[in-house]
């Protein structure tokens, strides 16, 4: 996710110049700094003491550690945190900083498609939300939440909503292989479909239930197919582990606020 969103910075027009990555892995650096151009260091301090903007692109288990050292050059920045499970309350105990706005991103950020919810912290000024809209625009679209608990449901539904699709391909691509296909034909109908359904729902004026009862003919194929998706109770099924996500999305956030 961070080289998805130093990617798209770059692209957005950011100069290379101003971005300056910490890195404690000596292999990633050098990568980002092939790939980038930017300056990437094993400990950003003196860096830090000029930030006008910290993003924390790192594993909710390493966070607090990062964030505990860094809070004496950081006191004045404003922090983006795409730490997933990690509260915002409990960054601004850590960074001793309340400026504190959390993303939750997908991966086709990786290529501009992702979307970003976001929720900021009362402290957090509306040229500081612009500065924060400006940073998600470079990987796709973003969407403001009221409250931090709806975080837990976008983690649920868009944060982890790429693996759900990947799942649905797998399975159809393995199923038109059964059915004669070769494996090349049935992943480019899988993945045609997906694209094409996707798009047509962003454009079209009607509502999904509307868009599928048009390719559902009664005694057709689509219906048989879907008559046998409710008779196995594949709804509940999916909006069950979706309430999954959600659940584990809190408790992450329980953990994390505990230590």
């Amino acid at each position: 996710m961070a080289s998805a969103m130093i990617g798209g910075m770059l692209r957005q027009g950011f100069p290379a110049e101003q971005l300056d990555v910490v890195d404690p892995l000596p292999s990633a650096q050098e990568q980002l700094r092939k790939q980038f151009g930017i300056r990437v260091t094993n400990q950003g301090y003196p860096a830090l003491e000029q930030a006008t903007l910290v993003i924390w692109a790192v594993k909710p288990q390493s966070l607090k550690e990062a964030t505990i050292a860094a809070r004496l050059y950081t006191r004045n920045a404003l922090h983006l945190s795409v730490a997933a499970g990690v509260r915002s309350d409990t960054i601004a105990q850590w960074l001793d900083n309340q400026h504190v706005v959390r993303a939750m991103p997908n991966t086709p950020a990786l290529i501009g498609k992702g979307i970003s919810a976001l929720f900021a912290r009362a402290a957090v000024s509306e040229p500081q939300r612009r500065q924060i809209e400006r940073i998600a625009a470079s990987t796709g679209e973003y969407l403001w939440l009221s409250s931090e608990s709806q975080l837990d449901a976008a983690t649920a539904i868009s944060g982890s909503g790429p693996a759900y699709m990947f799942y649905f391909m797998e399975t159809m691509t393995a199923a038109g292989i059964e059915m004669g296909l070769t494996h090349e034909q049935a992943y480019k109908l899988t993945v045609a479909t997906f694209i094409g359904a996707g798009e047509l729902a962003r454009t079209s004026s009607d509502p999904p239930e509307i868009l599928r009862q048009r390719v559902t003919s009664k005694g057709g194929t689509t219906h048989a197919a879907i008559t046998s998706m409710e008779d196995n109770h594949l709804k509940h099924v999916f909006t069950t582990a979706l309430h999954a996500a959600q659940h584990r999305a809190k408790e992450m956030g329980d953990t994390f606020g505990q230590e």
